[in-house]
């Protein structure tokens, strides 16, 4: 709409009547009512709270300071439509994976709930001493059955004891840490920051953000405290004349192939578009990496499927030989 001639008030206007749900609506017609006011489209950004990220919002400020709002939300369409492309691209990818995993757990659960109880009172009419298989599927059938909300409350509280511990900093730190030291995972992981740091900071400092500026900004959104404790040593090294290339070399958990790519970059005097093509690389390969995780990872959930059934089969085919010999 900018770029057709529109005015930022008139574009806030047209979105807010757009068919949104009523949440993002009051947001649209909050920063229509404010920017019609006369406050400049990052502030008025910055007053809906958690509604907009922090990276639109300085790179919005950035435009209007330069006279480029147009430019700048030109880039921040391309930037977030590629950032939600490689993570809708990471949920289909584990679509499968997930629904097999419920697959196995639904099968669990009926055959404990309602297979194993009517077993047990097959079993108790007859004299056999039962095999230790039979007897531990027995006690998880009849605590299901009489004691479920038991389950339930454990799993209530250690999904907010997860959520409450990880919100530590100390600990999110460590458990950030230990992410990028899973085999796979880890490499994985790497690649999509690695990905989100040269698109951001490319998006920055080719909008006329300065380079330190643009690292501090970036620093906040790679979303990894571990990465993130290691920008204030990064931004130093850059104030002191230190070339990005070098800088970044020393930072634990970005791909081995970025400070090479930024040293082209840099020697050619076109640090930003070098940026931008690094990204595109390292969302290709995130994706082919995401691939090639979920394919190792559907035989593994297939196996533990397939061993999970076949306890369950031992512990009833164990006693029913048993009986067939009582008989």
């Amino acid at each position: 709409m900018l770029s057709s001639g529109i005015t930022a008030v008139r574009a806030m206007q047209i979105l807010k009547e757009r068919d949104f749900k009523p949440k993002l609506k009051t947001v649209y017609e909050k920063l229509h009512n404010n920017v019609q006011q006369g406050l400049a489209v990052s502030e008025a950004m910055q007053l809906q709270g958690n509604a907009f990220p922090e990276l639109l919002i300085n790179m919005f400020a950035s435009g209007e300071a330069s006279g480029q709002l147009e430019s700048v939300t030109d880039k921040m369409a391309t930037h977030y439509e590629k950032e939600h492309k490689l993570n809708g691209k990471i949920k289909s990818a584990m679509r499968y994976p997930k629904i097999l995993g419920f697959a196995t757990l639904a099968v669990v659960l009926i055959i404990f709930v309602f297979v194993m109880p009517n077993f047990i009172n097959l079993l108790l009419g007859f004299d056999i001493t039962l095999p230790l298989p039979t007897r531990i599927m027995i006690g998880l059938s009849s605590f299901l059955v009489t004691r479920w909300y038991v389950l339930l409350i454990v799993v209530l509280v250690l999904v907010v004891l997860v959520q409450y511990l990880l919100s530590i900093y100390k600990i999110r730190y460590a458990f950030d840490k230990a992410k990028l030291r899973m085999p796979g995972v880890g490499k994985l992981l790497k690649t999509i920051y690695t990905a989100r740091f040269a698109r951001t900071l490319s998006s920055l400092y080719g909008s006329g953000v300065s380079m330190i500026r643009a690292i501090e900004i970036t620093g906040t959104i790679v979303m990894n405290k571990y990465i993130e404790s290691q920008f204030p040593e990064l931004i130093k090294d850059v104030r002191n004349g230190e070339p990005l290339s070098e800088s970044v070399r020393k930072i634990d958990g970005f791909d081995n192939k970025l400070p090479n790519t930024i040293l082209i970059g840099e020697e050619a005097g076109r640090l930003d578009a070098m940026l931008v093509s690094t990204a595109d690389a390292f969302d290709y390969e995130a994706e082919q990496a995401t691939g090639a995780l979920v394919a190792y990872a559907e035989p593994i959930m297939l196996v533990v499927m397939g061993i999970i059934i076949m306890l369950v089969l031992l512990s009833v085919m164990l006693p029913m030989a048993e009986m067939y010999n009582t008989i």
